[in-house]
């Protein structure tokens, strides 16, 4: 039994089980994100969210959710569940047996003779979500039928019914290949085993996520279901459904899914809690390292960046992927400014104290490390020209006073880690010295 585990009696318990969420990170920007039960509360929750950069800066929902049904002697039951207007359907919450976390999240379901265990792994490398469907007990031949819930949208937004969409797809080895929209890679949805797809493409309207409800944004939303996998199991017998951006190969998926299960580490005590934890805020991608600053919705934000590296790598003894953030952060400056969010294309400059949290980050470097040396090489003229910049006056009218104060701002611009902004301007208006930037 993992250090978090739910019974049955809380499973069946909605008002229970969706207070209770789950998020995993593959450690390059993709994430997984739902309740224990499978049901999705927030627009933001998904199987595989990943990002897609040649269309924003923001994670995008491909595979929203999955239901699975049990077949035997003619009779389906189905066992996944989504919220409709005053209902919920399928309901097959009501199947489960119990939850566990370790070392992957594991549901397990009984259906009359049969146990069917469920188990959710991310890629390390590749934007790409891997399940593992385990039937433990069955007493009669049994058939699996999946159903994929696509989105193809940005995480801040939902789905409706439309025209664009391009319900073809290509077959692929023992699965099949969809895009939605010319401008999405696209999404590969494969087995590890022979099995017949059925094209059935059918939108499901109205799915509702209550969190988004009770924060007042909009929150039902439109999911395309293109058809269904049907292929039979043994007893014994596990077989693997993937979702990703690029290709696998059906052969390697069982060793695959065991070495991701082997990188992972056990949640044995208090520490590795607190280390597994870390590392998921850290995303590699294409040659950068960064910080995200929240899950789910937040993307990288240069003061948070700062503040938060010494403690999720020079506190665990990893100072090589310190340096990758400063290196990757480093590129990102701009005069004598680091970005407030973001980073490219899609960048907000307008952060007064992210360059002196740089300064900081260094200091810890340097006290953890005792090594100055790299600091120097490396950073010592991005150091001067920050203090150049700031001395002499830089954007956001940010200039240091005849009195050695730095000052910054003015009229609708918010500089400070107090940034809210409305239609009427800064909900904090601070331009001036704002006392934590001396």
């Amino acid at each position: 039994m993992s250090y978090i585990h739910f019974d049955k009696t809380q499973l069946v318990n909605l008002n229970y089980s969706l207070d209770r969420e789950i998020i995993r990170t593959n450690r390059s920007g993709t994430y997984t994100s739902t309740t224990i039960i499978g049901c999705n509360t927030r627009k933001y929750h998904g199987l595989l969210v990943a990002p897609q950069p040649q269309i924003d800066s923001q994670n995008h929902v491909f595979l929203s959710t999955v239901h699975e049904t049990v077949i035997q002697h003619g009779a389906s039951f189905n066992l996944g569940i989504s919220k409709f207007p005053g209902n919920y359907f399928p309901r097959g919450h009501k199947y489960l047996e119990d939850f566990d976390s370790e070392p992957i999240p594991k549901l397990t379901y009984r259906v009359g003779g049969v146990l069917l265990q469920k188990e959710l792994i991310l890629d390390t490398n590749r934007d790409r979500v891997m399940i593992r469907y385990t039937l433990l007990e069955a007493h009669s031949p049994t058939k699996i039928r999946i159903q994929p819930f696509l989105a193809f949208r940005g995480y801040h937004t939902l789905c409706k019914e439309n025209e664009d969409i391009q319900k073809d797809f290509e077959k692929v080895p023992n699965g099949v290949k969809f895009r939605l929209y010319p401008v999405y890679d696209p999404l590969y949805l494969q087995l590890s085993k022979k099995n017949k797809f059925h094209s059935d493409p059918n939108w499901y309207h109205n799915v509702e996520y209550i969190l988004e409800r009770e924060r007042g944004y909009e929150y039902q939303e439109d999911l395309f279901v293109p058809g269904y996998f049907e292929f039979d199991i043994e007893k014994g017998e596990s077989v693997i459904f993937s979702a990703g951006l690029t290709e696998a190969d059906p052969s390697t998926r069982q060793r695959a899914f065991e070495k991701e299960v082997a990188r992972r580490i056990p949640r044995s005590n208090f520490e590795n809690c607190l280390i597994n934890s870390a590392t998921q805020f850290i995303r590699k991608r294409n040659g950068e390292t960064r910080i995200i600053a929240g899950y789910p919705w937040f993307g990288w934000w240069g003061r948070d960046t700062f503040i938060a590296a010494p403690g999720l790598t020079l506190a665990r003894g990893d100072k090589e992927t310190f340096l990758e953030i400063m290196d990757t952060m480093s590129k990102d400056l701009v005069g004598p400014l680091f970005p407030n969010v973001g980073s490219g294309d899609f960048t907000n400059m307008n952060s007064i104290d992210a360059p002196l949290w740089f300064f900081w980050s260094l200091q810890q470097y340097i006290y953890f490390t005792g090594d100055s040396k790299t600091v120097k090489n490396r950073y010592l003229g991005k150091l001067k020209g920050i203090l150049d910049g700031f001395q002499q006056g830089t954007d956001f009218n940010i200039h240091m006073l005849s009195n050695g104060l730095i000052y910054g701002g003015y009229e609708g611009v918010a500089l400070t880690w107090m940034d809210a902004v409305t239609v009427d301007g800064p909900v904090t208006p601070r331009t001036g010295s704002p006392v934590e930037i001396q």
